[in-house]
């Protein structure tokens, strides 16, 4: 057959399909080699190929996005449980490492490759209020995706990758449009609290139109397997089959499951779980100094004072709890500083009948606060600051004596900046920025230190002490974290003889928060306040004492309340043993899975 015959020829397959060869290029080639040229430049060619090779893919799970993050080094167990996720999930997955191990980077990890294979477009990140900044900017600048915080209604539609608290999503008018929108891949961070079935929060997840689904939590279970039932029915419903069903295959006990075999292959095909013992992931020491200050005469007068005022106004109120902390908080301003304790002094005396002989007490505390020239608490910072001679982060619980410690640190020429709730975005960050490249200490208060990350600094001071010692793990958590370097340095200032003793008391002795994990903190914590909040049960305890010994054989008979709880939750892990010995087993199941889409 002639060459031109074959270029025009075509072959019927069918009525509606026509299959053309063209073979002009061959043609052209076979020209060229008898003219031997002319030919293309080489360079250009061998830049053609390499470019070629560049772009091809030994297998499905090599991961595309890890050349296109050079601002990030994954860890090993990151980028495997990345893989997972991608080859065996489906983008389906629970991701339940163990506190500190970055679940959010290796939900960021699996993000950016769906998005490189085109799978992804539109995404949903719901997770607590206090992390959306730090969800968009690890987005923004660690895995070059352009992630923004909703603060409008009409940036739901208009931006494809939306950072929100779960709250505002489920509010109207916000609700209806997100429930509108089809999403490509929804990702819920702190997910155990959507354990329970009944809650709004688990109702409107689960009216979200989703492709892909990932979920993020530490905890999938802590008391019921019925949590981790509700999990992952959310995430893959029908997975473990009907409640009963499960409750018949797989449960003996709310906490001891049954046919562990069968139920861990079922878990290893939606959740991941790495431990901190494993894959040569290791922390930091935290390494805790108490300091302990003797309040100058002039304190001391002002917090006597202050004390006898609380408890004759808790006396008049005949043993009102709900005015209890109120009251308890002007004996903490006065261990923090006087700046704090004269404004809610000032703000008391103008809510104050003018008649009233409380007026009067109130002004002689004001004068007592005129007679305080120094802050032993801040003389302390300056010298700790100078022996540490690196960066330090100050926790106070009072933006009066946040703003009092920035003047004095300035008057002391200690370079300093402020973070606290109430800065907008953009201002938190520039904090950050000073912070990490020029200033020397940041001064945050409790609401300003939730979500931040500060593995750069590895001292931290706290001014005061929260009551909650959840909050206090929260502090320490913003630099005792993974990618920490350096081991973490933490001083507790605390004045004799006032409320600060007995509460650093309580949190390094009796309870001895600084060595638990926060996993056994957590429980502690949720079995003492199912009558009581141990805020109102200490504000109550401190204020109906009448000596300082009642006070001390009170916090001694706490002290033993919480040894007794600690006891019973170690009983307690015999019963759950089960459910650890289950989560634990999951990553050594799941390798042996076969199967990838």
């Amino acid at each position: 057959m002639q060459t031109t015959e074959r270029n025009q020829r075509v072959r019927p397959l069918n009525e509606h399909v026509q299959l053309h060869f063209d073979r002009e290029w061959f043609e052209q080639l076979h020209e060229r080699a008898q003219r031997n040229g002319p030919w293309d430049d080489w360079t250009l060619y061998q830049l053609a190929y390499e470019a070629e090779q560049a772009k091809l893919i030994a297998s499905f799970d090599e991961l595309l996005c890890l050349v296109h993050i050079p601002q990030l080094t994954p860890m090993p167990h990151q980028i495997e449980t990345a893989k997972k996720v991608l080859t065996e999930m489906r983008g389906r997955a629970i991701l339940a490492d163990e506190v500190g191990l970055g679940k959010t980077i290796e939900a960021g990890l699996i993000l950016k490759e769906y998005i490189i294979r085109g799978l992804v477009k539109r995404v949903l990140i719901l997770v607590p209020a206090s992390l959306v900044l730090q969800w968009v900017r690890e987005l923004n600048q660690k895995f070059g995706i352009y992630a923004v915080a909703q603060r409008k209604a009409y940036m739901w539609a208009s931006n494809d990758v939306v950072v929100a608290s779960m709250d505002t999503a489920k509010r109207n008018p916000h609700r209806d449009i997100v429930l509108g929108l089809d999403y490509d891949m929804v990702i819920i961070d702190e997910a155990h609290k959507l354990k329970n079935k009944k809650t709004s929060n688990y109702q409107f997840v689960t009216e979200l139109r989703k492709k892909y689904c990932l979920l993020l939590t530490a905890t999938p279970v802590q008391n019921d397997l019925k949590e981790l039932y509700n999990l992952i029915t959310l995430l893959k419903p029908g997975h473990l089959g009907g409640q009963e069903n499960f409750q018949s295959n797989f449960v003996v006990d709310k906490r001891i499951p049954k046919n562990e075999e069968q139920l861990q292959q079922e878990l290893s095909k939606v959740m991941i779980r790495n431990r901190r013992g494993e894959g040569g992931v290791t922390f930091t020491k935290r390494i805790v100094r108490n300091i302990s200050l003797k309040l100058s005469p002039e304190e001391q007068a002002l917090y006597d004072g202050v004390t006898q005022f609380v408890k004759g106004r808790f006396e008049e109120s005949g043993g009102d709890i709900s005015s209890a902390l109120a009251l308890v908080t002007l004996q903490r301003e006065v261990c923090s500083s006087r700046d704090a304790v004269f404004i809610t002094l000032v703000n008391l005396f103008k809510k104050t009948p003018e008649d009233s002989p409380v007026r009067a007490r109130i002004w002689e505390l004001v004068e007592l606060i005129r007679a305080i020239k120094s802050n032993t608490k801040a003389e302390k910072v300056i010298e700790l600051i100078r022996q540490i001679n690196d960066k330090v982060i100050i926790f106070t619980e009072y933006r009066a004596s946040q703003e009092y410690l920035m003047q004095y640190l300035k008057d002391n020429k200690i370079t300093a900046v402020p973070y606290r709730g109430g800065m907008n975005r953009g201002k938190k960050d520039w904090m950050m920025d000073l912070f990490r490249n020029r200033a020397q200490v940041l001064v945050a208060t409790e609401a300003g230190g939730e979500g931040i990350n500060l593995q750069f600094c590895h001292h931290m001071i706290n001014f005061d002490l929260p009551w909650n010692p959840m909050r206090v793990e929260q502090r320490i958590g913003r630099v005792h974290r993974l990618g920490q370097t350096d081991d973490v340095k933490i001083y507790n200032l605390s004045t004799q003889g006032t409320i600060e003793e007995y509460i650093l008391s309580l949190l390094h002795e009796k309870i001895n928060m600084f060595e638990l994990v926060i996993g056994e903190l957590d429980t502690i914590l949720e079995r003492f306040e199912k009558t009581n909040s141990l805020e109102k049960h200490l504000a109550k305890m401190l204020l109906s004492s009448r000596s300082e010994e009642e006070i001390r054989q009170q916090m001694d008979d706490l002290g033993r309340s919480f040894s007794t709880i600690l006891s019973e939750v170690g009983k307690g892990a015999e019963d759950k043993a089960h459910l650890t010995q289950l989560l634990d087993s999951v990553e050594q199941n799941g390798g042996d899975m076969e199967g990838s889409p």
